[in-house]
């Protein structure tokens, strides 16, 4: 072997061995993405999904729309821009410096109709029945109470609202479809319609109505 191979199989173990441990540590202690990683949300393959993402929440102008862990606002914007000022985006996160990116990046795409809130899900911040859509986009994982987090989404939904949840892999905070589709039935959810496969997929729920 030469050394430029031994060299990319050494690379190779050790983001391996780096994954499996960021794996086991969100496991006992779930943890949100620190935005110093910002650059690992913002790149050509999370745009590829984003897209898909905003397709499958059949948006228009006037919805209420929660983005529930909206990071530093890769969805927030586009999705506050298809609502229009008729509509509202409600974009929530536990970090106060994601928070502040994306409303330095609303300010300057000139956006009005975004409200930020700095808290957790779960803790009962959410308005009740306010929402026609949610999102929760490889976050679900980070989530230290997720039972309480989809309960709290499920009340901030309207009757007939849904929830679009996303996972995708590499993600050490993944959860498995099947795990999702629990979570979310334990909640009062059912399950409206699904996507993608076992490695980048979305299951949107609905609240009956």
């Amino acid at each position: 072997m030469n050394t430029a191979a031994l060299v990319l199989l050494v690379f190779i173990i050790l983001v391996i061995a780096a994954w499996i441990i960021a794996r086991l540590t969100a496991r006992i202690q779930p943890r949100p993405c620190p935005p110093s990683f910002i650059f690992v949300l913002d790149n050509p393959f999370t745009a590829g999904y984003h897209q898909s993402i905003l397709t499958r929440l059949d948006l228009s102008p006037g919805l209420v729309v929660l983005d529930a862990g909206c990071g530093p606002g890769l969805l927030t914007i586009p999705i506050a821009k298809t609502v229009g000022p008729q509509g509202k985006v409600f974009a929530v996160d536990v970090q106060e410096a994601m928070l502040e990116r994306a409303k330095r990046t609303a300010e300057s795409a000139g956006l009005r109709n975004i409200t930020f809130l700095h808290t957790g899900l779960g803790e009962g911040k959410l308005p009740p029945a306010a929402f026609d859509r949610a999102l929760l986009v490889t976050v679900l994982g980070e989530i230290p109470d997720r039972p309480a987090a989809l309960r709290e989404i499920y009340a901030s939904l309207k009757p007939g609202g849904f929830l679009s949840i996303t996972e995708v892999l590499p993600d050490p905070d993944y959860q498995p479809r099947s795990k999702v589709k629990k979570l979310a039935r334990e909640a009062g959810f059912q399950i409206h319609s699904e996507y993608g496969n076992f490695f980048t997929f979305t299951v949107n729920v609905v609240k009956p109505g």
